[in-house]
């Protein structure tokens, strides 16, 4: 369903969504998700239960509000990881049971937040958990897997982690919405990474080190979307790849429209600026700085080549 057959965007008390709010407010939530994956409070908890491979660790984690799910279960979920990397969490339930990942988690993420020093005023706090509370029990979760196992998820007593419960449920609403609009537009697993990759949003080595396509695989991928001219023979994005990621994007905004109707156009934004200050701490310590310069000389590379070839 591509976006001219979407239904309208969701109409509140402020009029239809405008889907620059949903997008804004989409990534101020995947922003302040983010932290989680990079601390090292999150490799400690996860040694506390058995476990120090940081590939079955992240899989444990994220997939571990769905309960004691077999590992295909989780791929199907993730949709981007190869079945090799997936298949490498098999035995996680055998360390901890879903509940014991899903507490450290939530540790990780209040102890990595303090140390970071992400601070609220009460009031500010309130406001926040009043928005999201709001998307949170308004959304509707029909096909929605881990948003809805996530909201299923009994919140700690720790506010700032319950804050980042909440916002995780949001993430990964719109996660499980991307993954029908990237089936509709016929970009499989690998093929919808390589070009995730080569927009230079995604580091390309933390996508092959992550989700572990392997060579073939991956050439194969760039292959097909170069047939399809979102790719040049040099594995660059084109104008009309770039043009098809974007509009990839807005209808996932489309769809996540009716996520925020609940607050709307005006709730969207003011839920957006409440919890920046989760992103902006994370960003002030250097929590995101390896990742932001790990693909920086591929990404000169790829820019080298296209530019030789114009």
């Amino acid at each position: 369903m591509h976006l001219d057959a979407l239904p309208h965007p969701a109409s509140t008390g402020d009029g239809p969504m405008d889907l620059n709010a949903v997008r804004d407010v989409s990534r101020a939530i995947s922003a302040a998700h983010l932290f989680t994956y990079l601390v090292p409070e999150t490799a400690e908890e996860a040694a506390e239960l058995g476990v120090t491979d940081q590939g079955p660790a992240y899989l444990a984690f994220r997939s571990a509000a769905m309960g004691p799910v077999p590992w295909q279960v989780t791929l199907a979920a993730f949709y981007n990881f190869s079945p090799q990397a997936v298949r490498a969490m098999a035995g996680a339930w055998d360390a901890a049971p879903p509940e014991q990942w899903q507490d450290a988690r939530l540790r990780a993420v209040g102890r990595a937040m303090r140390r970071v020093n992400v601070h609220f005023s009460d009031h500010h706090l309130a406001e926040a958990r009043m928005l999201i509370d709001t998307v949170v029990t308004g959304a509707d979760y029909a096909g929605k897997v881990l948003a809805a196992a996530n909201a299923s998820v009994t919140l700690p007593a720790d506010p700032l982690a319950a804050l980042w419960q909440r916002i995780t449920v949001a993430r990964e609403w719109r996660g499980d919405a991307h993954l029908v609009v990237l089936a509709d537009n016929g970009l499989g697993p690998c093929d919808c990474l390589v070009l995730h990759a080569a927009t230079g949003r995604l580091p390309m080595t933390l996508a092959r080190a992550t989700r572990r396509w392997d060579d073939d695989e991956w050439k194969a991928a760039t292959a097909r979307l170069v047939a399809r001219g979102w790719l040049d023979s040099h594995g660059v994005i084109t104008e009309v790849g770039s043009a098809a990621r974007e509009r990839i994007e807005v209808e996932t905004d489309a769809h996540c429209a009716a996520l925020w109707a609940p607050i709307g156009n005006a709730g969207a934004r003011r839920l957006a600026s409440l919890i920046a200050p989760i992103t902006n701490a994370f960003t002030a310590a250097g929590t995101f700085q390896a990742t932001a310069q790990a693909d920086r000389p591929q990404l000169a590379s790829r820019q080298a080549k296209q530019t030789t070839a114009t």
